[in-house]
């Protein structure tokens, strides 16, 4: 039987202050979501962020989860691929999945701002699990 690293309530409040931090800084009113490795919501904070912003972070982290994929690189891939599209994923910048060596915890995804400026939050907290993790 093999045995994996997965997210704790604790691992998720603090990933997600991370994300919003960074967020704060960049002045943006985003949606951040915070998922497992299966595309499950585990946290979602709606920073007064337009309701248009739900629906693209949660298919951002999902679309992060099941890849094990930054969605930026989907949305390079789309263009020689448009059969991605039909695939239910969002190939959208602003996905970021969540790893611990070679294995996939979760994702975060982000929307309310550009792709690259949803990608940077996302990082962010991403970025933080690499610090939980090392200590």
């Amino acid at each position: 039987m093999r045995f994996k690293p997965c997210l704790s309530v604790d691992d998720v409040g603090e990933i997600a202050a991370a994300c919003r931090a960074a967020a704060a800084t960049m002045g943006l009113a985003v949606t951040i979501v915070i998922s497992d490795d299966g595309g499950h919501v585990l946290r979602l904070d709606r920073l007064e962020a337009r309701v248009s912003t739900l629906e693209a972070a949660l298919g951002k982290a999902r679309t992060a989860a099941i890849t094990r994929t930054p969605t930026s690189s989907l949305a390079e891939r789309v263009q020689t691929m448009p059969g991605l599209l039909t695939m239910s994923l969002t190939p959208i910048g602003g996905g970021v999945p969540l790893m611990i060596g070679s294995d996939c915890v979760g994702a975060i995804g982000v929307s309310g701002g550009t792709p690259q400026q949803d990608e940077e939050i996302a990082s962010a907290g991403a970025r933080l699990l690499s610090t939980l993790n090392a200590g």
